[in-house]
């Protein structure tokens, strides 16, 4: 289907905000882009976009869709592509349910050790935390992703698949967090992640992707991160 005026919401320092960029850079699809301050008060007018003040929201015509996964899902069916198969046979649903499962074992088993790292007030707690990261890695998500006999992406795909969409800007902070101008991750955390050579190809591999990387800056999202953890322990 053709596309309506878009008009995309967001803050390229949030990583939920960026799934939207992936998914409208991999659908081909232009977009204008109105960028929200998050260190500030949501002005009224952004209100009344989207009443729960977050990032992203996108106005597709005179529609108004919120939430990232959200977002990207829409993008996804409204606009068929590599991202997802239709639902429509049992091998597209079958796959739509698998990359479910995967993106919930990634946020729900791996990513609360990334906000343990980032939040650490130490260095021991944060290399227990990319410890305990790496871990959650090979206990959960290494078997889920394809050998080096199949396409990087997941299921084997040799194209970003709604799995790296969900995904892929959280990887971004994994690989590149760990360095002395950023330090939100252990320093040992590149070669932690040797053990998980699965997940290392798929990870390495879904960063390089344009539609991944093209509004990442890691050392301006990673000071944005360290302003957000102390006004929120300010807050405490």
């Amino acid at each position: 289907m053709s596309a309506p005026k878009i008009t995309l919401y967001t803050n390229h320092r949030c990583p939920w905000a960026h799934r939207a960029h992936i998914a409208l850079k991999e659908s081909g699809l232009d977009y204008e882009e109105v960028i929200i301050d998050l260190t500030k008060p949501r002005e009224p007018w952004y209100l009344e976009v989207n009443p729960r003040g977050l990032v992203p929201s996108l106005r597709y015509g005179e529609d108004i869709i919120t939430e990232s996964a959200i977002v990207a899902q829409f993008l996804a069916d409204a606009h068929p592509s590599h991202l997802l198969p239709a639902s429509n046979s049992k091998d597209g649903a079958l796959q739509r349910a698998r990359i479910a499962f995967f993106v919930d074992t990634f946020f729900s088993k791996v990513q609360p050790h990334s906000m343990a790292s980032q939040r650490a007030s130490t260095d021991a707690e944060r290399k227990a935390a990319s410890e305990a990261l790496v871990q959650a890695i090979q206990d959960d998500l290494e078997t889920l992703l394809p050998d080096e006999l199949q396409g990087p992406f997941f299921g084997g795909s040799d194209r970003l698949t709604l799995a790296e969409v969900l995904t892929g800007s959280f990887l971004l902070r994994i690989l590149s967090w760990h360095t002395p101008d950023t330090g939100l991750f252990s320093a040992d955390l590149p070669e932690r992640l040797q053990t998980v050579p699965r997940f290392l190809r798929w990870a390495k591999a879904t960063v390089e992707q344009e539609s991944v990387n093209y509004i990442w800056d890691s050392k301006a999202s990673a000071d944005a991160m360290k302003a957000k953890l102390a006004k929120l322990a300010q807050q405490k």
